[in-house]
Order: C-alpha cells, then sequence, then structure tokens
C-alpha cells in the first residue's frame, strides 16, 4: 500500500542530470511538487535552474534521471509532450507576435483543433472566470506588458495544466500588477494546480511560496519551508556566505556642476512597434544618481539609443556633456569624452556570442590600441591587444568562467552581465548611463553590480539607472523620474515619491506625465 505523502505529490523528478561538455549544469538533482502547491526555484546564476526546468519542459533532454506525474513514469521529449502530460510555462521573455491579435497568438500555441469563434468565446470566459481582463481581438502590439503576461497565462489555462512554471514573472511588472498577478496564482494554487516560481526576489518567495529549492553549482543543496525562513537566511544558504549590505556614505557630496543635460529630445518611431520619444529632458549633476523607472517598452530602448550615440540626435544641442553640444557624436566619440553606457540586451547589442571575452573587449575600445605596437598581425587586426585588458576585468570583478578567456556566450547570464558591468567601469567613465544592469541576476550578483554603482557616484560620477526594478531605484537614486509612452515625468527627489506613486507614474495613460494629476 502507497504511503499518503505519495498521494499528495503530483510531480517527482529523480536524479536529474544534464551536462554540456565537461561543464555539469545538473547533478542528481530531486525535486518533489504536491498537488496544489507553489513550490519557488531558487539559486545563483549558473546554479542551473534555467536547465531544469527546460528540462521539465520538453526543451532539454536529462542526460540521465527520471520525472513521474501521479506516480507515472513519463517522458518528456518536447514542449507538446510537455503539455499533453499537464505542464504549462510561462517565459521570461513572451513568445508573443506583436502583429498579431490576442486570439491569433493564442490559436498558434493550442494543440487542440477549435473554431476561431469558439475561442474568442473562451478566451472570454477564462478572461472574466480568473479576472485576467483581456480582449481577444487587440493586437498584442497594443498591450502593456501586464498584459501580454494574462495572454501567456491565458494560454496555458487553456491546456488545464496541472503544473504551471512561471520564469521570473515580476520582472518587467509595476506593483499593482504584480499584487493581482499574485492573486490570480493563489487562486489557481486553491485550485490544485501546482505552481513551480523562478525567481530572484526573495520577498517575492516568502510571500508566495510554500517550499523553496535552492540549487548550487548544479545540485540541490536544500528545501526548505518558505513559511519559516527568512530572505536573509535564502540568501545566505543560496550564496553560501552572508550577504552584505551596500555601503552607502553619509559624506557623499553632489557636486553643483551639471553634468549630463538632455534639452528637448525627440525621436520618430522607426516602426509600428517602436516608441516615439517626446521633448524629454533632464539634468544630472556630477556625484547624482538618476533612476529612470518604467515598464518594458515605453521608450528605454529607444532613449538609450540617443543617450548612447548609437542614433545620433535631429539636433546637436539636444544633448550636451558639461554643457558642451554632443547631440552629433556617435558612440565611439562619447565613450573618448567619458561617456559610458550599457544596454539592456546582453547578446548581439552589449556582447558578440560567438566571439572571446577579450575579442568583445577588443570591439568596445579598439581606438584605444590603433597606434599600439602589434595592432596588425599579417594585416589582420589583432585582438590580443587587450588580453591583459580583459583577464583583469574578469578577475576585479569576480566573473565566473568556464575556462580561460571563453566565448560570451559561455557565461551564465550574471557572470556575463559582470564582465560587461567591469569592462564600461575599467574607463572610469565621467557619466555612465546603464539600462537594466541587474536584471534577472541573482541576489550576491546584483548587491555587487548595485555597490558598484554606488562608489562611481561616490566618486563624483554622474549615473543615469534606466531600470524597472522599484526597489533598485529607490535603493541607489537620489532623483527619479518615471517613462511612459515615451515621455518622461519631473524629475523628483527620492524622499519624495513611494514605490506606489511611481508605480501609479508607470501605469498611467497620459501624454503629460505630473505627479499631481495622477496622485
Amino acid at each position: 500500500m502507497a504511503k499518503k505523502e505519495e498521494f499528495s505529490i503530483l510531480f517527482k523528478a529523480t536524479k536529474i542530470n544534464k551536462s554540456f561538455g565537461d561543464f555539469k549544469a545538473n547533478i542528481d538533482i530531486n525535486i518533489s511538487i504536491k498537488k496544489g502547491e507553489i513550490h519557488a526555484l531558487l539559486g545563483e546564476n549558473g546554479a542551473g535552474k534555467s536547465t531544469l526546468v527546460k528540462i521539465f519542459y520538453g526543451v532539454l533532454k536529462p542526460d540521465f534521471g527520471s520525472i513521474k506525474i501521479n506516480n507515472q513514469t513519463v517522458n518528456i521529449s518536447s514542449p507538446k509532450s510537455a503539455r499533453d502530460n499537464g505542464i504549462g510555462m510561462v517565459f521570461q521573455h513572451f513568445s508573443l507576435f506583436p502583429a498579431l491579435t490576442v486570439a491569433e497568438n493564442i490559436l498558434i500555441a493550442l494543440d487542440k483543433k477549435i473554431s476561431f469563434k469558439k475561442l474568442i468565446l473562451e478566451i472570454r470566459t477564462l478572461s472574466k472566470e480568473w479576472e485576467l481582463f483581456i480582449d481577444p481581438l487587440r493586437l498584442v502590439s497594443e498591450l502593456s506588458v501586464g498584459e501580454q503576461q494574462r495572454v501567456e497565462i491565458i494560454r496555458c489555462l487553456m491546456q488545464n495544466p496541472k503544473l504551471l512554471i512561471m520564469d521570473e514573472p515580476t520582472s518587467v511588472l509595476t506593483p499593482q500588477e504584480i499584487e493581482n498577478l499574485f492573486k490570480i496564482l493563489k487562486r489557481l494554487s486553491n485550485s490544485g494546480c501546482s505552481i513551480l516560481y523562478i525567481s530572484h526576489k526573495l520577498e517575492e518567495i516568502i510571500e508566495l511560496a510554500n517550499q523553496v529549492t535552492i540549487l548550487k553549482s548544479g545540485k540541490c543543496i536544500s528545501t526548505l519551508n518558505a513559511k519559516r525562513t527568512s530572505t536573509q537566511e535564502l540568501a545566505e544558504t543560496m550564496v553560501g556566505k552572508e550577504i552584505t549590505k551596500l555601503k552607502k556614505t553619509n559624506s557623499k557630496k553632489v557636486s553643483k556642476a551639471l553634468a549630463f543635460e538632455v534639452k528637448n529630445l525627440n525621436k520618430v518611431k522607426e516602426s509600428n512597434f517602436g516608441i516615439t520619444l517626446k521633448n524629454i529632458n533632464l539634468k544630472i549633476n556630477y556625484g547624482e544618481i538618476l533612476g529612470v523607472a518604467g515598464i518594458a517598452g515605453n521608450g528605454q530602448v529607444e532613449l538609450m539609443e540617443m543617450l548612447s550615440g548609437e542614433v545620433i540626435c535631429y539636433n546637436k544641442n539636444e544633448i550636451l556633456l558639461d554643457n558642451l553640444p554632443i547631440g552629433f557624436k556617435d558612440i565611439t566619440h562619447r565613450r573618448k569624452l567619458g561617456i559610458e553606457t550599457i544596454p539592456e540586451e546582453r547578446t548581439l547589442h552589449a556582447t558578440v556570442p560567438n566571439l572571446s571575452m577579450n575579442e568583445n573587449t577588443f570591439l568596445t575600445y579598439y581606438y584605444k590600441y590603433q597606434n599600439t605596437k602589434n595592432f596588425f598581425s599579417n594585416f589582420i587586426i589583432n585582438p590580443n591587444n587587450s588580453l591583459v585588458e580583459s583577464n583583469a576585468i574578469i578577475k576585479n570583478n569576480d566573473v565566473r568562467c568556464p575556462e580561460t578567456n571563453p566565448l560570451a556566450n559561455q557565461l551564465s547570464g550574471g557572470n556575463l552581465q559582470k564582465f560587461i558591468l567591469g569592462r564600461s567601469m575599467a574607463s572610469d567613465p565621467k557619466v555612465a548611463i546603464f539600462s537594466q544592469p541587474t536584471w534577472g541576476v541573482d541576489i550576491g550578483a546584483a548587491t555587487s553590480i548595485r555597490q558598484k554603482l554606488l562608489n562611481l557616484s561616490q566618486k563624483g560620477k554622474a549615473v543615469i539607472l534606466i531600470s524597472q526594478d522599484l526597489e533598485e531605484i529607490f535603493e541607489l537614486s537620489d532623483k527619479v523620474c518615471v517613462i511612459n509612452n515615451g515621455v518622461l515625468s519631473d524629475i523628483l527627489p527620492v524622499n519624495e515619491m513611494s514605490a506606489s506613486d511611481v508605480g501609479l507614474l508607470m501605469g498611467a495613460n497620459v501624454n503629460n506625465l505630473k505627479k499631481s494629476e495622477i496622485l
């Protein structure tokens, strides 16, 4: 006779192993998820979380191990077979087509045949039942990020999942949207649906989860009762050491000297899915950190392109450095003047995935090596000029690499981000403009990155922080503003704004973002 405990287990993975060459991503991982349980998965970048959930959803096949659903061994060989076995997944990066309607996006993903008319009725029924409130005939390009996530959830619900995997689901949501999402997940749990919740946000895990499994170096090191632990215990178990708090100095003095100014900056969108920047104005002094909050897709990418010099301004006076116009200067010239930028997208934008770390460093600062010895080797540019600098960046920023001078795509997301940040810091910039610097990285790496930003400002540098993470905005910034639909709000001291205030500005449907008009 089976034990009673076994009947409560919906999903059980045993001795899951997965290697990529000599690198062992998952080592003898065991995890059990009960029916109706919200089970969190936690770990540093590179701990093996992504590999594990890809195995659960059939994107990857394990080298060894077994999976049971309702005590029956199953072979999950593809996402379709995962769905057939009652497993749904909402990925961190939504897999939606902007040019299609909500209903069309859902239809593409469905394994069952259904008429379009019946599909629309089902979407509306589910939308009402679960308070997801989405119009099936709206174009995805017209939806906010929070609404797009609702589409992904409805798509999963139409498959009647027994287990729903959520990968970093709150990374792009406002506080109000997070609150609504949690209500939905708790309702799903109460209805008997199990949830595997992957997040770096420890407070969320404590609030939402029943159990939390912690991975480290590809191994499962602990499973804890989320209601009987603390964020501090979770962090220290995950990292293996005490997490140091950010060190802020009380002696920090903001210079009266204006470092960087944007005056009436405009940019017309280049496609139906882009954002038009409208009359952007901002000022930042040396020693300040200016936080720019906003939901993804509201003009952050376009703003970063203009500030970095990837896109040249219409008027040279739209951007000033030390009161000198630089609007016509491209990204290389702005680097030479002391402006360093980190874009949101790590691969293909901040790095070339198939090139080594050394080669990526060389591409960024090639202009520094043009007059150096051995710049050319047999009439071919020699990237080894930057080898010493690249190795120093790796060492000084605790970038954990699988081998010496690896390819960029061999690093975990967090370690790649530490390298990118370290590369920018190495040039000792006057002005640093960083977009989503800790997005998707674990608490240890995030703390390290945030401390470096603080150190920059404490050394008298000007820092513009573009982030969706409100905790990060409030933890680091001296002043804060919000970008919404290409419009920048008033810039206010951080102590005059709350997270709720910022959340309302982020979600407001207005063309003139005034705090007094929203609240």
